[in-house]
């Protein structure tokens, strides 16, 4: 029975996360993704403490298998906020303010 009822609340937390983070407005995206890798940083903990401990080989396997799923959500998360900022990057060839040279208008 308890069985049954872990993963209803699984289930059901996945549910509510799906509508949770599908109804996120666009621009708050980039401080979530810092939030998720956060979380996604001490689950890798956890996983790693788990994996490492002497519980037995179920746990070990267990915590091996999160341990790779939970370092491929923080590295996701990395590349993707990365891309995220350099698109608000300058480009090296183009003047920051048109016509900003150095130099005034008509001076040699």
């Amino acid at each position: 029975m308890t069985g049954f009822f872990q993963l209803y609340v699984f289930i059901l937390a996945g549910f509510v996360g799906f509508l949770v983070i599908s109804r996120v407005p666009h621009l708050l995206h980039t401080p979530l993704m810092a939030a998720t890798n956060a979380i996604s940083g001490i689950s890798l903990v956890g996983s790693i403490v788990l994996a490492g401990g002497q519980y037995g080989k179920l746990p070990t396997i267990l915590g091996a298998i999160a341990v790779a799923c939970a370092m491929t959500n923080v590295v996701g998360g990395f590349i993707i906020t990365d891309r995220m900022l350099n698109m608000f990057k300058r480009r090296d060839d183009a003047p920051a303010v048109p016509g900003a040279t150095g130099t005034t208008d008509g001076a040699a």
